[in-house]
């Protein structure tokens, strides 16, 4: 599995797989089984956050097996309302006994995995990749996963140790915030 950059030539096949995840195309059945993804990222959207270095691609041998997101929240001129919560808490999300405000961090998703490479690795894959690729440009990764999305919960807290900083509503719809260390908890004595 190569994981990698996502170049504008991935956008269709980013489309697709993200279309297939979204939450609107999803039973609840499937949702609550295999989590979801939210937001509007057409081949258009995919195409412009590859340009601009924002997208991870777990490729392999030329097939998508999964894509995540990886943005500075000062390069998106327009953020969608989960994201603009999340940025507009930044006074009252803490990490690590300082305001998230005060911590230079990396937004972290979407994250989504095709179907066929679920349970084998691609998603850590992901996530290892991405704490690679923000070394030295972040101290933290921020996500937002909606409460009702609890595998990717699972994944990401109890799986990938994310640390929960928080929570916002938008609507009817409650988001956790969690965040992940670029850099390595110092061992004692070292």
């Amino acid at each position: 599995m190569d994981y990698r950059h996502a170049v504008a030539a991935d956008a269709p096949a980013m489309a697709e797989l993200f279309a297939a995840n979204h939450h609107d195309a999803l039973t609840e059945r499937e949702r609550a089984k295999q989590g979801f993804v939210q937001g509007d990222f057409d081949a258009g959207a995919l195409r412009s956050m590859a340009e601009d270095g924002s997208l991870l691609v777990a490729d392999d041998d030329g097939r998508l097996a999964g894509l995540l997101g990886l943005a500075s929240p000062e390069g998106l001129p327009s953020p969608p309302p989960p994201v603009r919560a999340l940025l507009d808490a930044q006074d009252s999300l803490q990490w690590r006994g300082r305001p998230l405000r005060s911590t230079p961090f990396l937004l972290y998703g979407p994250v989504v995995v095709a179907a066929a490479y679920r349970g084998k690795g691609v998603a850590r894959g992901l996530f290892d990749a991405a704490l690679q690729a923000a070394s030295g440009r972040a101290d933290v990764m921020v996500a937002f996963i909606e409460l009702a999305n609890h595998a990717s919960w699972k994944v990401h807290v109890d799986g990938f140790g994310m640390i929960p900083l928080g929570e916002f509503t938008i609507g009817e719809r409650a988001y956790g915030v969690v965040g992940a260390s670029i850099r390595p908890a110092a061992t004692p004595g070292t």
